[in-house]
């Protein structure tokens, strides 16, 4: 499969927060991020150049555009992922890096191109608030579990059964592969375009975006036991009115927010 990649230069960390946001809505899939850089990246049949215009219109940058193989894509991330470390809580690195004793849980990846690798400020926030919340025999709902290092998490603080769900063939089988490597054996994958599963969680993880969590969150909450925990990210600085909003009418109750480059994490209780 072919891939895009859209390279912008001279942009300013508050551009490349809203252009990540921006292009995940239409549908890109991986973000290298640089010092006053960005690299975007699509499946070349899911590619359209009057979408990627309007966004890079509005956000007042000029991009260079070009078509690259898919091994060539997985020698690029492999050759630029670095460990990532969260605190004295969690690393996250490849298999050809040094294990990592200075943490208290570590998750190995295939450093492909699904979302959630940990260099992300979304990712980074949701594993800082997953520090603080008590997974121990715990039922938990990865949606839009992309790489599965979220899931792979929840295993690793306890819980007793995990179901990840994405929409993207790719980041289901990216997921599947790290969570064999990772030897968890209590996460189940289902590829879906919906959250609705029909089960019952004590916590729910979301990191997608506005849109998709606005689109979902009654359906999230229905799925969330009494007292249960709701784990938001994949949310900017200025989405969080709206979704406090369309949360407290659901009687959902934020009780603790991060915040890290303009990104946002938001915990609510059911």
């Amino acid at each position: 499969m072919e891939y895009i990649q859209i390279d912008f230069q001279n942009i300013t960390s508050e551009q490349t927060d809203l252009l990540i946001a921006e292009l995940t809505m239409i549908g890109f899939e991986g973000f290298e991020e640089g010092e006053n850089s960005l690299k975007a990246f699509i499946p070349l049949s899911d590619f359209i150049e009057a979408h990627l215009k309007e966004v890079t219109d509005k956000n007042k940058c000029s991009f260079t555009l070009s078509v690259i193989k898919e091994t060539n894509w997985n020698a690029v991330w492999e050759s630029n992922f670095q460990p990532v470390i969260v605190d004295d809580f969690a690393g996250i690195r490849a298999d050809f890096h040094e294990p990592m004793k200075e943490v208290e849980h570590e998750i190995i990846i295939t450093p492909k191109m699904s979302f959630g690798t940990g260099h992300h400020a979304t990712t980074f926030l949701m594993l800082q608030q997953m520090r603080k919340i008590d997974f121990k025999d715990k039922t938990v709902f990865d949606f839009g579990t992309g790489t599965g290092v979220l899931a792979i998490m929840a295993e690793k603080l306890g819980a007793a059964g995990i179901t990840a769900v994405d929409n993207d063939k790719w980041s289901i089988e990216n997921a599947t592969e790290n969570i064999e490597r990772n030897k968890c054996n209590s996460i189940r994958v289902i590829k879906a375009d919906t959250a609705l599963l029909n089960e019952q969680f004590d916590i729910i993880l979301a990191n997608i975006n506005k849109n998709v969590i606005l689109d979902n969150l009654s359906i999230l909450k229905e799925q969330l036991k009494p007292n249960g925990v709701l784990l938001l990210s994949g949310l900017l600085s200025n989405d969080q009115n709206d979704i406090i909003e369309s949360a407290t009418n659901l009687s959902l109750q934020l009780i603790d927010k991060q915040e890290k480059n303009n990104w946002i994490s938001l915990r609510l209780l059911h």
